[in-house]
């Protein structure tokens, strides 16, 4: 992980861009590890190992009465710039999900993908400067519930219209059932990418975490990341993938 990392900071160097380009999405299920304890460190230390470019983090902690704000432990540890995307936003407690950024993040939205009476969910939209190269950054975390994943996908592609840069979406889609519509919807859209097995950490059997890329060509290489660390930190292993110009 080292001699790639030494790598890719040797190849932007020479070319002054930001190619390869590493993302990753991490379901840090509250900073709460395999032990039940709550160790932000820890995570601070997988993405120290991932050293990603963009992180998509979903199930963060950030503040409120009951809550610690791991948020801003992890931007802390990274001196990345940062967006939230509250879903729980309370005196008790704020939680949701977040974007790290090694790159400028230049515009943001925030989608709401709330259904019913279920929890609150929602996506963070940003379009980040990667030395002069936008990307449009989507990350989110999906309902447990098929019909709740289905209305969401429709909502979530119905924001898709961007012509001038590339669009990453990300997240913990909650979605094991292969041929489901929500990911045959999301495979029609971005066209069919690896999904290794990412929960839960200790013995991954499902790929509930996933990355599409459109234009799909430039996406070159999606690997959960397995360390001992990882396997402790939280109930997912973080998924990383490589995009290239």
């Amino acid at each position: 992980m080292e001699g790639d990392a030494r790598e890719r900071a040797h190849v932007r160097e020479a070319q002054g861009s930001p190619w390869p380009l590493r993302i990753a999405s991490y379901n840090i299920h509250g900073a709460v590890g395999a032990d039940g304890r709550r160790r932000p460190d820890r995570i601070a230390g997988v993405l120290a190992e991932i050293d990603a470019d963009v992180i998509a983090l979903q199930e963060v902690p950030m503040g409120g009465h009951v809550l610690p704000d791991v948020l801003q432990s992890l931007v802390k540890a990274t001196g990345f710039h940062y967006v939230e995307g509250v879903t729980i936003d309370t005196e008790e407690r704020r939680f949701g999900n977040a974007v790290l950024s090694r790159y400028p993040i230049i515009e943001t939205r925030a989608i709401d993908l709330s259904f019913g009476a279920r929890e609150p969910r929602g996506a963070v939209d940003a379009d980040i400067d990667c030395n002069g190269h936008r990307i449009r950054f989507i990350a989110t975390h999906l309902g447990l519930r098929a019909a709740e994943r289905r209305a969401q996908v429709r909502r979530l592609l119905a924001t898709f219209d961007t012509r001038d840069m590339p669009i990453v979406l990300t997240g913990d889609l909650n979605e094991w059932f292969l041929w489901g519509r929500t990911l045959r919807w999301l495979t029609s859209h971005f066209q069919r990418t690896h999904a290794p097995r990412t929960f839960p950490s200790r013995f991954p059997v499902f790929a509930l975490d996933r990355v599409w890329v459109r234009p799909r060509e430039r996406l070159v290489r999606v690997a959960v990341h397995r360390t001992a660390l990882a396997r402790a930190a939280s109930d997912h292993l973080p998924l990383v993938a490589q995009i290239d110009r």
